[in-house]
């Protein structure tokens, strides 16, 4: 890859783990189920990015739910999440192999994430990837969830590198757009969402399926020169 960066953010949900799918259906369960919403799966699945409690205050409002009841609220999303999907835990194809890849150069890596820290220490350990990634940056890290730049602005301070020296790998266009609000660039892993949602956004610099994609093959070539 042409200027290889100096750091590697990672999302989590939908880029080093194809997930997404059972994070709606954990939030379709709460939102028709328990709570009694009139939500269409479709419109689960457009109302569930940033933190738990901000998808909860966009479809009932501020202040609908107390905070005791919000934290339940979102354990309950969460046991139901990660019951249904850890048959099914796996790293993306050829994530791992990238990931060794990685270690083996001057790259720093982090993962940056609207995740919960629970949720990422679940993934991370359940599939021993702890050792790969210098920094984590999750939900109760940051004040501001995506497509504010706070996430992404956090992890590369810890990392201390400069924005403009970080890749982002991302799945969702506020994921993008957020990495676009920090002055960095971007490639797309369409586990989730077709090329067409990113056309906006002029950070994109490449668009993967998998982490077996030549771009991603390639992208140590000039160190190896």
């Amino acid at each position: 890859m042409k200027d290889t960066p100096k750091a590697l953010l990672f999302d989590l949900n939908g880029t080093i783990i194809d997930d997404m799918h059972y994070h709606a259906e954990a939030w379709h369960h709460v939102l028709t189920k328990d709570l009694g919403a009139d939500l269409t799966w479709d419109e689960v699945k457009v109302q569930m990015y940033g933190k738990n409690e901000e998808v909860l205050a966009r479809i009932f409002g501020e202040d609908h739910f107390s905070d005791e009841e919000v934290r339940k609220l979102s354990s309950d999303k969460e046991s139901y999440y990660q019951e249904a999907y850890k048959p099914h835990l796996k790293l993306i194809d050829g994530l791992h192999n990238f990931l060794a890849e990685a270690a083996a150069h001057p790259v720093k890596v982090a993962i940056a994430t609207a995740a919960i820290t629970g949720n990422v220490d679940y993934i991370v350990d359940n599939l021993g990837i702890r050792q790969y990634f210098d920094e984590f940056v999750s939900a109760d890290d940051v004040e501001n969830s995506k497509p504010d730049p706070e996430t992404f602005l956090k992890a590369a301070e810890k990392l201390q590198e400069k924005p403009e020296d970080c890749v982002v790998f991302e799945d969702s266009a506020k994921g993008v757009e957020s990495a676009r609000n920090a002055g960095m660039r971007c490639i797309v892993i369409t586990t989730a969402h077709p090329k067409e949602e990113f056309e906006e956004y002029e950070n994109v610099i490449g668009f993967i399926q998998d982490y077996n994609d030549p771009l991603i093959k390639n992208f140590f070539q000039k160190d190896d020169k």
